[in-house]
């Protein structure tokens, strides 16, 4: 009875329902190329993978990332002459941005991430890390007992990376042996040096033995990818890290 329903169902009602699929099909267009345009050039999600920064960064949170790849396109020397983050600012560093596909790629690879529910891409990433963006370029910076002391670009007054961030966090700051000295990768303490003038310092919130600027160096500007702008998981620590 079904199919003779549907077989004999007047013109009106037939027009009715190739409508409603073609509503249907257009809205899913949509919202698909809105997705992939906006993961593509505006944004990013990321989850943290490591404990490098505990205690502010857990774990398996979640975040959305902005990203810097639609202004540089626009203007390639954006980023460098107009800064988009500050010091305290939670960024992800991105070490093989110098071999960073095309748009054509990125585009490909986000439609297959989105059909395959993040599972395969179309691009092999290199890994990016999101670490505490401390050192801003011409900064004159030395590292005592894990804590990076700052003299800004044309200031005259030292100050501590807590002082001069624009919101507060945590870190953690392990226990060493007494003779654990600067000549060590993971040290506490650091001579000081002058960043140049495309270069950024960033730090892990856990101070132990995890990768950042101790190990890399100084990091290009060019390398900071995009800054979390919330935790949209869990739900109980939703909001700016």
């Amino acid at each position: 009875m079904a199919f003779g329903k549907h077989r004999y169902a007047s013109y009106t009602d037939q027009k009715k329902k190739r409508h409603y699929f073609r509503w249907v099909g257009l809205g899913f267009f949509i919202f698909y190329a809105t997705y992939i345009a906006l993961s593509t050039l505006l944004f990013s999600t990321r989850v943290q993978e490591s404990e490098a920064m505990q205690p502010e960064l857990r774990l398996g949170d979640r975040f959305i990332v902005s990203s810097y790849i639609l202004p540089s396109l626009i203007s390639p020397e954006w980023l460098t002459h107009s800064l988009p983050f500050s010091r305290g600012n939670v960024v992800l560093v991105d070490h093989g941005i110098d071999n960073s596909p095309g748009v054509v790629s990125r585009v490909l690879d986000q439609a297959m991430r989105f059909f395959t529910l993040q599972r395969m891409g179309f691009i092999h990433k290199e890994p990016a890390y999101l670490k505490r963006l401390i050192g801003l370029p011409g900064d004159e910076i030395t590292m005592t007992n894990y804590v990076l002391r700052i003299k800004p670009k044309g200031e005259s007054y030292t100050f501590t990376e807590f002082e001069l961030a624009d919101k507060t966090y945590d870190v953690t700051i392990p226990q060493v042996p007494a003779l654990w000295d600067a000549s060590i990768p993971f040290s506490g303490n650091r001579e000081t040096i002058v960043l140049g003038e495309d270069e950024c310092f960033v730090l892990s919130d856990d101070r132990s033995n995890t990768n950042d600027s101790r190990t890399w160096g100084p990091v290009p500007v060019k390398h900071i990818a995009g800054k979390v702008l919330f935790r949209y998981w869990p739900f109980t620590r939703f909001g700016r890290p």
